[in-house]
């Protein structure tokens, strides 16, 4: 796969577009603000992480610009553009690209079966932390890992191509046939982390309180409820360990959601505990914990 066309330029974006075009891919950023995509053509995106600066040379474009071939597309806008995302890219449809979405929450990869076949459709989870600190500048710092599979279940040879992929451009993949587990070990991870953080204000190294942690579990304790009903058997312990390394490893990092309430933006509060709470009410599962701390993140929302 050599030709990777990444929808969302956002931190995320940026930093998988800059580990590809420097491992020798040919990555092309579509986002919707023609000054920014200007600025990353001319210019490149620039990567601080742990083995220093590194400059990536990539294309970018708006999304009616970008033409086939294509071998790998990659949805990582925020949850609330993932419909008017997918739908700027029908044109590849044709192309016979395999699509990959590692976006944060829930009904993305549901958004991009209404446009993609879905036996070319991969969904997963990465926990790789990354800082928007330019237009064009990112930064990331501390370990990370990539797990994928195949929509809705399974990972045939299509996800390890996938994931070898990444291995080579030093991001540590690997594809995953219970998917679903890794995907809602995430969604329950940021609905406590990423809106506990937005909340108070503080980065994640801040949790690590107790208070913080008895918070995080209250609202993790009811999506694994959740969860269990969806059919994802959430691993618990697993997921502590997630948490007790992300407060030990990522204390300075601002999560998106803390972001996007700092520069006064809307937050993905809907797509990842909106969504979990809309499980919740099919299944008839009380969530109290959940629900409060995802109305404190509503009462800041612009217009809210």
């Amino acid at each position: 796969m050599e030709r990777i066309v990444i929808v969302g330029a956002g931190a995320m974006g940026c930093l998988f577009a800059a580990r590809f075009a420097l491992a020798g891919k040919s990555v092309t950023v579509v986002d919707v603000d023609p000054d920014r995509l200007a600025l990353i053509a001319a210019d490149g995106i620039v990567l601080h992480d742990d083995a220093g600066d590194h400059t990536a040379s990539v294309n970018a474009q708006l999304a009616v610009d970008v033409a086939g071939p294509v071998d790998l597309l990659m949805l990582f806008t925020k949850g609330m553009h993932s419909a008017s995302a997918v739908r700027s890219v029908t044109h590849l449809v044709q192309s016979g690209c395999t699509v990959l979405t590692l976006q944060n929450g829930l009904g993305n990869v549901e958004t991009i079966a209404e446009v993609f076949p879905a036996d070319r459709i991969l969904w997963g989870v990465t926990d790789f932390p990354a800082d928007l600190e330019g237009p064009n500048v990112v930064a990331s710092h501390g370990a990370g890992h990539i797990f994928l599979g195949n929509y809705p279940q399974g990972a045939d040879g299509q996800a390890v191509a996938v994931a070898a992929v990444f291995e080579a451009a030093g991001l540590n993949a690997v594809a995953d046939a219970q998917v679903k587990v890794a995907v809602w070990e995430k969604v329950a991870f940021n609905a406590a982390l990423n809106a506990l953080c937005t909340v108070s204000g503080l980065p994640v190294g801040g949790l690590d309180h107790p208070a913080g942690r008895r918070a995080a579990k209250a609202v993790i304790d009811e999506i694994v409820a959740i969860a269990a009903a969806e059919g994802a058997a959430v691993d618990r312990s697993r997921l502590d360990s997630k948490v007790d390394f992300a407060l030990a490893n990522h204390r300075a990092h601002k999560p998106s959601m803390l972001q996007d309430r700092l520069a006064g933006r809307t937050t993905e509060i809907e797509s990842i505990n909106g969504a979990i709470l809309a499980a919740a009410d099919k299944h008839a599962i009380p969530a109290p914990a959940l629900g409060l701390l995802t109305d404190l993140v509503r009462l800041g929302e612009p217009g809210g």
